[in-house]
């Protein structure tokens, strides 16, 4: 990746980091520095003028956490988006989904996104591989995404970093490039 300093062409994209993840509803999660890292590139990426989109889940599930009107619907305060900055909710784990996403991108002459967020397993991957089949060129973050413990339907369980690292081995080289936020702190 080139120094791209001033390059509209390429967008941060922040999906689902809102409060809710910090509920224990969601239980046992992996990459506790994943905030940390997502606020260092936010930092750099607007101090270079580089365009940021936010995404916001607003679930439609009754008690969810991130259901609208809940406290956990709210962003996180370390990437709390700007007045100047898109944001675009969605019910359903793209991003592409019932949203304008890609025709902002489009009309924007955005084709590259560097995509961080939550979770890595779900809408995170879903947008990503979306993302990935229109066209976009696609950087996910490694250590600026995360999800959290699961068992399959047999009651097997999974750690959450079994099922990060399963996810972005997936992904990596299909549907994008899984890099770290280091690396893309230095294209900045």
């Amino acid at each position: 990746m080139a120094n791209t300093q001033g390059d509209q062409t390429r967008a941060l994209l922040f999906i689902d980091v809102q409060k809710a993840f910090d509920d224990p509803y969601w239980g046992k999660r992996n990459n506790p520095d994943a905030e940390k890292n997502m606020a260092r590139l936010l930092a750099a990426w607007r101090n270079a003028r580089l365009p940021v989109i936010h995404v916001k889940h607003n679930s439609t599930t009754p008690g969810s956490p991130l259901r609208p009107g809940q406290p956990g619907n709210d962003f996180m305060d370390a990437v709390s988006p700007q007045a100047n900055e898109a944001v675009f909710e969605k019910t359903v784990n793209s991003a592409f989904i019932g949203t304008t996403l890609e025709s902002h991108l489009r009309e924007n002459g955005i084709s590259e996104l560097v995509i961080a967020g939550l979770t890595t397993d779900h809408c995170v991957s879903t947008t990503t591989r979306m993302a990935g089949n229109l066209g976009f060129d696609v950087t996910l973050l490694a250590d600026a995404t995360a999800t959290f413990d699961r068992k399959d339907a047999s009651g097997r369980h999974f750690t959450a970093e079994e099922i990060h690292d399963i996810h972005l081995a997936s992904l990596d080289d299909e549907f994008c490039r899984v890099m770290t936020t280091a690396d893309v702190l230095k294209s900045i």
